[in-house]
């Protein structure tokens, strides 16, 4: 039996990894995008490493594109066999991939128009619409703790990762000439006491753990502050200087997370009367999935749904999906919040918002996750005099503010909480993986005062025998 890695290694993008057993089926686990790695971006999208035609099944841990985001690509290139993931990741899958080839479509018209008129042949996307619907048929959702043994050799089962809704630790069963040989993947790890999710669950003990190490030399703040910290960007932005508050956010996840919050202020009657936008077409669509899997949602939260049948609303609320009502939010000039993504600031409708309000002094950007270096996000947090938008210069005169306890990955706490249902002598080797390589080589160090005897941090493309 062989491992090898062809994604997220020794960085944070494109999670892909291949058990291949002795009698010729191959096995990935997760089929996601590169993103952000600049211009070697497209190439490493391009080359999987392996032949998509030979892969006998998929297991997804979770719905980001970062991890199912070459699916299309896969069954665009041969791939038959089923694909294994929770009923959640099932529906968050299908927005996300949907909108995925949207964009990929949208960016080959627009160069393609260039280069037509410079003579240069035509690109084509990594896959289409048609090719997104094509890898729905074969998703096959199965729940959490409901073991499945899809022939003589492979079995599995997914423990609630705690990550997003429907992420899933993915437990597998291998058997080769009578020998059995377990395998726990982690896929991404939430965080412990998450406002919504369940916590990450225990899972059976492995002779072999791949495990994401995003956050595995740091300590996030505590979850609980934020709802106060987002109740004083308001009063200060919308009820003082009667400005608005333009907050940056993922669809998945961190969208809901901003909603739940403001609609717990709201149950503790402190929601200021003023407009709340969720402007961003996928966002609306993501939140309505989040409501219809409540089995996915901790004790607290199945508690309060006996008195508030939707934590995800509140007075005040609206959804703008039109990109007319969203280019009218520009002009209006009462007070208001504004969630839209992207969270990276980089593209979507809230650019746009960023852009007609940054030179207002009465106005407030809020940014509430990760950003990568070269991202607007990243370049307002700087705080410049002066900021590029769409080719044009701004002089940033708006607030630029900053709440950090929010993040849906695990610190270097919650891995090793994580990690402790395993009793690391009986673990034959951990590979750390989802991460860059000073933190990863951090985590290595902290795995091995732990007890666990044999850490790798494998680079692109490399195979191990297990």
């Amino acid at each position: 039996m062989k491992i090898a890695f062809h994604g997220a290694a020794r960085t944070v993008t494109g999670s892909k990894h291949l058990i291949s057993l002795s009698n010729g089926k191959k096995i990935l686990l997760d089929c996601g995008m590169f993103q952000g790695m600049g211009a070697e971006t497209e190439t490493l999208n391009r080359n999987f490493g392996f032949n998509p035609a030979e892969i006998f099944c998929v297991f997804l841990s979770h719905a980001h594109v970062d991890h199912s985001g070459l699916l299309p690509k896969l069954v665009k290139e041969g791939f038959k066999g089923k694909i294994y993931t929770t009923p959640a990741t099932v529906d968050v899958t299908r927005i996300l991939l949907q909108d995925s080839a949207h964009i990929q479509e949208q960016d080959m018209h627009f160069l393609n128009k260039k280069r037509r008129e410079e003579g240069k042949s035509l690109l084509k996307p990594l896959y289409t619409q048609e090719d997104a619907f094509s890898t729905f048929e074969h998703f096959v959702p199965v729940h959490y703790h409901q073991p499945i043994k899809i022939d003589e050799n492979i079995s599995f089962e997914f423990f609630d990762g705690g990550h997003i809704v429907g992420s899933a630790t993915v437990f597998l069963t291998l058997t080769e000439a009578g020998k059995t040989t377990t395998i726990a993947f982690s896929g991404d790890v939430g965080r412990y006491g998450d406002p919504i999710l369940h916590s990450p669950e225990v899972f059976p003990q492995a002779d072999y753990i791949i495990i994401e190490s995003t956050y595995g030399n740091k300590l996030h703040g505590a979850m609980d502050s934020f709802p106060e910290e987002l109740y004083r960007n308001i009063q200060e932005t919308c009820m003082h200087k009667k400005g608005k508050l333009i907050i940056p956010a993922f669809s998945v996840g961190r969208t809901q997370e901003l909603l739940y919050a403001l609609n717990d202020l709201e149950l503790d009657g402190r929601l200021p009367h003023i407009k709340y936008y969720v402007d961003s077409p996928m966002s609306t669509k993501v939140t309505e999935v989040v409501k219809k899997h409540p089995e996915c949602f901790n004790r607290s939260l199945q508690k309060l749904l006996k008195r508030d049948n939707d934590p995800f609303g509140f007075r005040g609320l609206q959804y703008i999906t039109d990109k007319r009502d969203s280019q009218a939010l520009n002009i209006n000039y009462s007070p208001m919040v504004i969630i839209s993504a992207s969270g990276m600031a980089e593209a979507g409708r809230v650019k746009h918002h960023i852009a007609n309000s940054i030179e207002n002094w009465r106005n407030t950007i809020l940014m509430v996750g990760y950003c990568e270096p070269q991202s607007l996000g990243a370049r307002l947090k700087q705080r410049p005099e002066v900021i590029t938008i769409f080719g044009e210069p701004h002089h940033l005169k708006a607030d630029v503010n900053e709440i950090n306890s929010l993040s849906a990955h695990a610190d270097y706490n919650d891995l090793s909480q994580y990690l402790s249902c395993q009793y690391p002598a009986e673990v034959k080797r951990v590979f750390v993986v989802h991460g860059e390589p000073n933190v990863q080589n951090e985590f290595k160090r902290r795995l091995l005062k732990k007890g666990f005897r044999d850490v790798e941090i494998p680079e692109l493309h490399q195979e191990f025998g297990i």
